[in-house]
C-alpha cells in the first residue's frame, strides 16, 4: 500500500511525514519522536474520534494526501533529538590548530630538547623540572629586578621567542623563556639561550672534552643544584598584601625542607669530661640515599644519609675528635627531591665511578620514619586517615563494578535464553515485559545498592571531615609543606653508562590530568633528548640499577592530595 503525505501541527512547526496506512499508531509516534524529541508515551496525535492509539491501524484514519493533524506533548528533557543544543565550545581540528594550540591540546605529546653535544645532562633535567607546575605558573610571573643583568630593555624579545640578549646572563628569565618556548611546540626544540645562561653561571658546564671534542658529559644532579639555587635567588612569592606583604623564594616554600640535628662526640673521654651533644638546624633541597653493601631500598639509603661521621676539634679534648651528626626532617616540602649517591671519585681511573647496586624505590613514598617526634605526632593521624579513606573509596568502587558486572550478566542470560526462538513481534513484547518486571523486581535490589553506597559515601564523608580537624593548624598554614608525610613519585632522572663523564642520561614525567591532581591511568612520558614516547608505570619499576643500564640517579616527588569534602 502507498504511502500518504501528511502534515503533522506541533508547537507551530509543520513535520511532512510519510504515513503508511500498513502500519500502526505506535509507528507513526516513533516517526515524530525521531523529528521532535518528544516519546512516544508523551506524544498526543488527534483524530477523528479521539486520540490516535498504539494499536489503531493507520489505514482507520483515511487519510487524505496533505492532511493535517495536531500533536500535543513535550519531551522528558531525559533524552531526545530536543536535548540537543549548539555545542557550548565549537569543535576544531587538530589540522585546523596552530602549532602553539595542538601543542596545548589536551593528551598533546610535549615537546622534546634538542641535543647540543653532551647536553642530556641538562635536557633530562630540565625536563624533570618542568614536571612542576607551581615552578611554570611561577616562572610565567616572574620580572628580572631593573639593573639585574636580565632586565635590560632588550629582554623583551623573549616574548617573541628570541630569548633576548638580556634573558641569556639571567638564568631564570632564560628558564621562563624557555618552558613558554616549549608549551608552543611539539617538536624537538634547542635550549640554546638557557644554556648559555648556564655557563655564564657556572663556568664548569663549559668545559671541553678531554679529545678535543666538543663540551664534555657533565652530572645532572650538579646542574639540577646549581639550577634550583639560582632559582632561589631570584624566583620569589609575595605573600599577603600591603605593609604586611612578604617574599619568599619559591624554592623555599615548595622544595626546601629542614633538618633538626644532634652532633655528639664519639670518644668516651669526652663525656667524662662534660662535653655536651650540640644542637643544629640546617636547610636541605635533596635528601641524599647513600649506597652501601647492605643497601637494597630508598629507605635504607635515606636512612644512612640521616647520619655522618665528622672529624673535627674536640674543645674539651683539645684534639681532633670523631663526632657522629644524627639528623631528622622538622619540615617536609610539597615536592621532595632524593638524589641516589651513585657517584663517586676514583683515584685509579681519575673519574667519576659509578656504582651499580640494585636499589628498589616506591611510587608511593613514607618519609615519616625520618621524621622528628614532634612531627611525627603531627604526621601520623593525617597519614593513617588518609589511606583509611583511600580503602573506603576503593571498596565502594570495587563494590559498585561488581554490582554492575553481575546485573549485566544476568540480564544478558535471560535474553538468550527468552528470545532465541522468538519473531520480532514477539521479541518486542517479551521486552517490554521484562522491562515492567525489571523495574518491580530490581527495585530492591538497586535500593540496597544504593543504601549501601550511600552509607559508605557518608562514612567516607565523615572521615574527610575528621581529616580536616586531624592537621595541625601551624602545618595547615604552611602551604608548600607535605601534612601527610605520604609522596607520590612525580619524575625520575636516569643515567646509563658507568661513570658520571660519560653515558646518556634521561628522564621520566608522569602523565597528569588536566588539574594536576592526579595520574592519567598510571602514564608516563620517557624525554630521550628530543624523541618523547608515552610509557606504562611498570617501566619506571625496572629503573632501580644493577648494571650500566638506565637506573635512577634523581626522584621528584610530590605530596600526595589530601582527600576533598566534595
Amino acid at each position: 500500500m502507498a504511502s500518504i503525505p501528511v502534515i503533522i501541527k506541533h508547537q507551530g512547526k509543520r513535520h511532512e511525514v510519510e504515513l503508511d496506512p500498513s502500519l500502526n499508531g505506535e509507528t507513526l509516534k516513533y516517526q515524530l519522536f525521531s523529528l521532535t524529541g518528544v516519546e512516544p508515551e508523551r506524544q498526543k496525535i488527534l483524530v477523528k474520534g479521539g486520540q490516535l492509539k498504539d494499536e489503531t491501524p493507520l489505514s482507520s484514519l483515511n487519510a487524505k494526501p496533505g492532511q493535517t493533524f495536531m500533536m500535543m506533548g513535550t519531551p522528558s528533557g531525559n533524552q531526545g533529538v530536543a536535548d540537543l543544543g549548539r555545542p557550548k565550545q565549537v569543535m576544531k581540528f587538530l589540522e585546523d590548530m596552530t602549532e602553539a594550540e595542538a601543542a596545548k591540546a589536551e593528551g598533546a605529546t610535549p615537546a622534546g630538547l634538542q641535543n647540543l653535544g653532551n647536553t642530556c645532562y641538562l635536557n633530562s633535567t630540565l625536563q624533570a623540572l618542568r614536571g612542576v607546575p607551581e615552578l611554570q605558573e611561577e616562572l610565567l610571573r616572574y620580572r628580572p629586578a631593573a639593573g639585574s643583568s636580565g632586565g635590560s630593555s632588550l629582554a623583551g624579545l623573549s616574548s617573541l621567542g628570541l630569548g633576548g640578549l638580556g634573558a641569556s646572563t639571567d638564568l631564570t628569565a632564560s628558564l621562563r623563556d624557555l618552558f613558554k618556548q616549549m608549551s608552543e611546540t611539539q617538536e624537538g626544540f634547542p635550549p640554546l639561550m638557557f644554556l648559555n645562561a648556564l655557563r655564564n653561571a657556572y663556568p664548569q658546564f663549559a668545559q671541553r672534552d678531554r679529545n678535543g671534542h666538543g663540551y664534555a658529559q657533565q652530572d645532572a644532579e650538579e646542574a639540577w643544584s646549581q639550577i634550583v639555587t639560582q632559582l632561589r635567588n631570584k624566583l620569589v612569592i609575595k605573600e599577603g598584601e600591603g605593609e604586611s606583604a612578604t617574599e619568599v623564594p619559591f624554592v623555599d616554600k615548595y622544595l626546601a625542607g629542614r633538618f633538626e640535628s644532634v652532633t655528639e662526640c664519639d670518644d668516651s673521654a669526652a663525656k667524662e669530661v662534660g662535653e655536651k651533644p650540640t644542637e643544629s638546624t640546617d636547610v636541605f633541597y635533596k635528601l641524599d640515599c647513600h649506597i652501601g653493601k647492605e643497601t637494597n631500598h630508598l629507605s635504607d639509603g635515606i636512612m644512612a644519609g640521616l647520619e655522618e661521621k665528622i672529624e673535627k676539634h674536640s674543645p674539651t679534648l683539645d684534639r681532633d675528635a670523631v663526632y657522629t651528626k644524627r639528623s631528622r626532617i622538622a619540615r617536609l616540602p610539597k615536592y621532595l627531591t632524593v638524589h641516589f649517591v651513585r657517584f663517586f671519585w676514583k683515584r685509579e681511573t681519575q673519574k667519576k665511578a659509578k656504582i651499580m647496586r640494585k636499589v628498589t624505590f616506591p611510587h608511593e613514598l613514607d618519609v615519616v620514619d625520618f621524621c622528628t617526634e614532634e612531627l611525627k605526632k603531627q604526621l601520623i593521624p593525617v597519614r593513617d586517615k588518609v589511606r583509611e579513606i583511600r580503602k573506603e573509596e576503593v571498596d565502594v568502587e570495587r563494590a559498585r563494578k561488581r554490582q554492575k558486572l553481575a546485573h549485566r550478566q544476568e540480564e544478558g542470560k535471560k535474553e538468550e535464553g527468552d528470545s532465541s526462538s522468538m519473531e520480532p513481534m514477539q521479541k518486542k513484547k517479551a521486552a517490554e515485559e521484562r522491562k515492567e518486571d525489571k523495574d518491580e523486581a530490581m527495585t530492591d535490589v538497586f535500593k540496597t545498592d544504593a543504601e549501601y553506597e550511600a552509607e559508605k559515601t557518608a562514612s567516607i564523608l565523615a572521615a574527610k571531615k575528621e581529616l580536616s580537624a586531624l592537621i595541625d593548624q601551624k602545618l595547615a598554614a604552611d602551604a608548600g609543606a607535605n601534612t601527610t608525610g605520604l609522596y607520590e613519585l612525580r619524575g625520575v632522572i636516569t643515567h646509563q653508562g658507568a661513570s658520571a663523564d660519560s653515558g646518556h642520561y634521561t628522564a621520566y614525567v608522569k602523565k597528569q590530568d588536566k588539574d594536576n591532581s592526579g595520574s592519567a591511568e598510571g602514564k608516563w612520558w620517557w624525554f630521550n633528548d628530543e624523541k618523547v614516547t608515552e610509557v606504562d608505570g611498570e617501566k619506571i619499576e625496572t629503573l632501580a640499577g644493577g648494571g650500566e643500564s638506565h637506573s635512577a640517579l634523581i626522584l621528584l616527588y610530590r605530596a600526595v592530595e589530601m582527600p576533598r569534602e566534595d
